[in-house]
């Protein structure tokens, strides 16, 4: 398999978890959660680049940690996920510049981190997203009926009986195992507009949240298979490529939405 077939066999991985997980991601608010959980397991990639081990594995050590500190800090009195979230992201961030910057005698892929390198993605990183992606499926299944009620019917499931922690917990495991194993192909920086951008356009084109994730589907195809022409084409980063098409989409479905808008508006006076 040629580097070219297997950057697209991962692009469309990273696309059905975009569909999947990515979709549980905006329907219950969690993008800035998601943007900080990318940037904070920074730290964690510099220090397995600097021990010599697989990237990932640091990766998803620190994103354990810091949903464990997220959790914590967003119990003390006076302070929510939010701030939480804020803090954990600039401390995760600052620290993986410093120790980035300590290093002398190591390489570590400082840019690799941040912006991906998809045409550097080795088999075993499409394997263990293969992994991860079948892994999310089954927990998103297993646990769809409490999901659904928590984001659309609090209320509902609060009667249900159902455990309080369980929707927060089964949402932080989809979203930092999606987020780290996009990092190798998109990085730090880039791999939440991969991930949640193309749910949040679905959102934008259609009221029915049940063509959420088939239509997410399609346009992280498009985006993905549009950024690597470019890639390939123009010799410019793929993961910076796929980002912009990303938010050119974006731009559009926005556009859509409001001429739709305005078109409804003026047949009802």
């Amino acid at each position: 398999m040629n580097y070219l077939t297997l950057a697209a066999l991962h692009l469309t991985l990273l696309a059905c978890l975009a569909a999947t997980v990515g979709t549980v991601i905006v329907l219950r608010e969690r993008s800035f959660f998601a943007v900080a959980l990318s940037h904070a397991t920074f730290p964690g990639g510099v220090v397995a680049a600097i021990a010599g081990v697989n990237v990932l594995f640091g990766q998803a050590i620190a994103a354990v940690i810091l949903v464990l500190l997220m959790a914590l800090l967003s119990r003390v009195r006076g302070q929510g996920m939010q701030a939480a979230t804020g803090i954990v992201l600039a401390f995760g961030f600052a620290l993986g510049a410093l120790l980035s910057s300590l290093q002398q005698s190591f390489n570590v892929p400082v840019d690799a981190l941040l912006v991906g390198s998809l045409f550097g993605v080795q088999p075993s990183d499409t394997v263990i997203t293969e992994i991860v992606l079948i892994a999310c499926l089954i927990l998103l299944a297993l646990f769809k009926r409490q999901l659904l009620l928590h984001t659309f019917d609090p209320a509902a499931y609060r009667v249900a009986g159902f455990g309080r922690l369980t929707p927060e917990l089964v949402t932080a495991t989809v979203v930092a195992a999606a987020v780290v194993v996009s990092l190798p192909a998109v990085g730090a920086i880039l791999s939440v507009a991969l991930l949640v951008g193309p749910p949040a356009i679905a959102r934008l084109l259609v009221s029915n949240v049940v063509w959420i994730p088939p239509l997410a589907l399609v346009i992280a195809l498009l985006a993905s298979g549009l950024g690597l022409w470019v890639s390939v084409a123009f010799s410019v980063a793929a993961g910076g490529a796929i980002g912009v098409m990303v938010a050119v989409l974006f731009g559009i479905a926005l556009l859509l939405q409001r001429l739709n808008f305005q078109r409804g508006f003026k047949q009802t006076r």
